[in-house]
């Protein structure tokens, strides 16, 4: 996978050496280098890329402010001298924020970041289109159906896919990583142990969606989005 990215730094000196950690980072593509937010804005708005490496303290518009005009898909890594902007970096969604001067070994940390980012999201378009995911399970490779998941219960080491048909598929993966890659908010994380496919929810009752015999927790932790998805499809 190639990320095409470009750097916005009024610093030549902090531009070059982005430069060049860029160019021998084999997955980055360098689209341009500009030394002001402003003047990148153009060719962004008809070209643009997946991520940039940001300079907050900028004249005219900074890296803060520019940011909040980029569409969601851009990922940015904030780049800077001053500590007290990680916070606002954050505030933004930032993926990264970088302090000044920046080592090779930080960049990367970084980059590995936007890579890991993009890698799940091509995943994930791929599932939400194709509407399957081959699993595996006792060495062999099992397809799941999405429109065939109930839901999914974390077992230790273990996640276990609960089928229409009345099957059970194990495979050996965190419920976390399984999140990542299922489309939301079609399948919501309800509790730390449990996904649920929403469409298919029969009945919630007392903080617990019920499938027949099974009582599945909502929990404090995943309330407000679980709430805020029966809100949507509740008749009043």
């Amino acid at each position: 996978m190639n990320i095409s990215c470009v750097i916005i730094d009024d610093e030549p000196l902090a531009s070059g050496l982005l430069e060049g950690y860029v160019n021998k980072t084999p997955y980055l593509s360098l689209m341009g280098v500009y030394n002001s937010a402003l003047q990148a804005m153009k060719d962004l708005r008809e070209d643009p890329v997946q991520l940039i490496f940001l300079d907050i303290q900028m004249p005219e518009l900074s890296g803060i402010e520019f940011s909040r005009i980029l569409p969601k898909e851009t990922k940015i890594i904030f780049t800077t001298a001053f500590p007290q902007y990680a916070l606002e970096g954050y505030k933004v969604n930032a993926l990264d924020y970088l302090l000044k001067p920046i080592s090779y070994e930080d960049f990367l940390k970084s980059t590995d970041k936007a890579l890991e980012w993009y890698s799940i999201k091509q995943k994930q378009d791929i599932y939400k289109r194709d509407r399957f995911m081959f699993v595996k399970s006792d060495y062999k490779l099992v397809r799941v159906c999405l429109d065939d998941i109930l839901y999914v219960e974390g077992l230790k080491d273990y996640v276990r896919f609960s089928l229409k048909n009345g099957e059970k598929v194990s495979s050996l993966m965190s419920l976390r990583k399984l999140e990542d890659y299922l489309p939301k908010p079609e399948f919501l994380r309800t509790h730390r142990s449990h996904i649920v496919h929403m469409p298919y929810s029969p009945l919630v009752d007392r903080g617990h969606i019920v499938f027949d015999d099974v009582e599945i927790p909502i929990s404090d932790n995943y309330k407000e989005e679980v709430q805020a998805y029966f809100d949507e499809h509740t008749l009043v």
